[in-house]
């Protein structure tokens, strides 16, 4: 991303200035989660992380750049935790619950996920489409991947349903992690979803009893 404001770029790479950059993220993640775009200022953001506003010109051009950058930043840690997470999958169900899992986790250690990419659709609509783009791309990969492993039925369309899943645990969280104020979802919640995933992609369906029935 170009940088095009007063001194932006000059601040070295060090580790001090990365974790200045870092504790100025962090700031406005709060501050526009709090206050919205529109009344959040940099001067808020350099109180919250306890700088002065020539250090923020030292990494960001301004407001909606700092912005577009904290969704950048929190479409990275998201997919990262989403996909450390499935890695360790057996099979492509078992990685679709480590997945769902550490989506839901993030969201709830990260509200101002929701919040921010909201905004993002009046604010930014390029980063709001690169945020849902980019965890698409990693999504459709996998099950690309597990179609041709036989992990899932034939003919499903990768790119179709990631982004048909993707929504359903967006929404999943939203309801009852975020407005709810929870830690997780509840297991019968999230039984219900890992039921759903599983007969969406034509895997074999896992009732409670643990007997398993083709769908």
């Amino acid at each position: 991303m170009s940088a095009t404001g007063q001194g932006v770029g000059k601040a070295s790479r060090t580790p001090r200035a990365e974790r200045t950059r870092a504790r100025l993220l962090e700031a406005a993640e709060q501050v526009f989660a709090r206050l919205g775009y529109h009344d959040a200022s940099i001067v808020k953001i350099t109180e919250a992380a306890g700088v002065g506003q020539g250090t923020f010109y030292l990494y960001f051009s301004g407001k909606l750049q700092i912005f577009d950058e904290l969704v950048d930043d929190l479409n990275r840690r998201v997919r990262h935790a989403m996909s450390e997470a499935s890695a360790t999958g057996r099979d492509r169900i078992e990685a679709e619950r480590l997945g769902f899992e550490a989506f839901f986790r993030f969201t709830a250690e990260h509200p101002a996920l929701y919040r921010i990419i909201r905004q993002a659709e009046f604010v930014s609509p390029a980063a709001l489409r690169r945020h849902y783009t980019r965890i698409v791309e990693g999504y459709a990969e996998g099950l690309r991947r597990a179609g041709a492993a036989g992990e899932i039925a034939e003919g499903i369309d990768p790119v179709v349903a990631a982004w048909a899943l993707m929504g359903v645990g967006e929404l999943v969280g939203m309801r009852w992690v975020l407005w709810d104020d929870t830690a997780a979802v509840p297991p019968p919640v999230f039984d219900e979803v890992m039921r759903f995933v599983r007969r969406a992609l034509g895997a074999l369906d896992v009732p409670r009893d643990g007997q398993g029935e083709s769908e």
